[in-house]
């Protein structure tokens, strides 16, 4: 059955990817701007003064406009960097420190805080490749994510990002991953 998941997966991420670098530029500029405005409503009705989010990558769901908001209105971000045992670490966004991570995404530099950081943390944005109905996400195959929600034994609430088309039905699941709290995409905000 878990040989099936993944290879479900796998698939389910190779469509993805696909469909995610058809999007014309106009229509990821307005997803953005759309993204960023349920982002604040999140983080104002959460009441959120310390989070965590990511640095968006080229065809991903724009967090860019909404990390500048929270920085001007004196939220704390807590950028993930990847570790070679599988876990992240964290740093406080400057908004401006990042380098090309040898996978293909932005990552922020800074000064490494441990996986333990989060604990502080009102609230967790994190990527998706996909979510379900039930709240269960498809991520991109490293395990990152799943390794830190799973280790958390009391987490904060957590949200993923995701266009309005990766919401869907079912996605292929395995016994390690993890469930959100609800799901934000251009359309709005959902809570599993």
């Amino acid at each position: 059955m878990a040989t099936d998941a993944k290879t479900e997966k796998r698939a389910l991420r190779a469509e993805i990817r696909q469909r995610r670098r058809s999007h014309g530029e106009l229509l990821l500029s307005e997803h953005a701007e759309h993204l960023s405005h349920h982002l604040r409503e999140l983080v104002v009705a959460h009441g959120a003064t310390r989070i965590s989010c990511y640095l968006s990558g080229e065809f991903e769901p724009s967090t860019r406009p909404f990390l500048n908001w929270a920085s001007d209105a004196g939220i704390t971000v807590l950028l993930p960097v990847t570790r070679e045992d599988g876990l992240l670490d964290w740093v406080v966004s400057d908004g401006e420190s990042e380098h090309p991570h040898e996978l293909g995404f932005p990552e922020a530099i800074g000064e490494l805080l441990g996986p333990i950081a989060l604990g502080d943390a009102d609230l967790l944005i994190v990527p998706a490749a996909s979510i379900d109905l039930e709240g269960y996400r498809m991520g991109w195959g490293r395990g990152y994510y799943d390794r830190t929600l799973g280790s958390m034994a009391d987490r904060p609430p957590v949200f993923a990002v995701v266009f309005d088309d990766e919401l869907v039905g079912v996605v292929p699941r395995e016994v390690h991953d993890e469930r959100v709290d609800g799901v934000v995409t251009p359309s709005g905000i959902t809570r599993f």
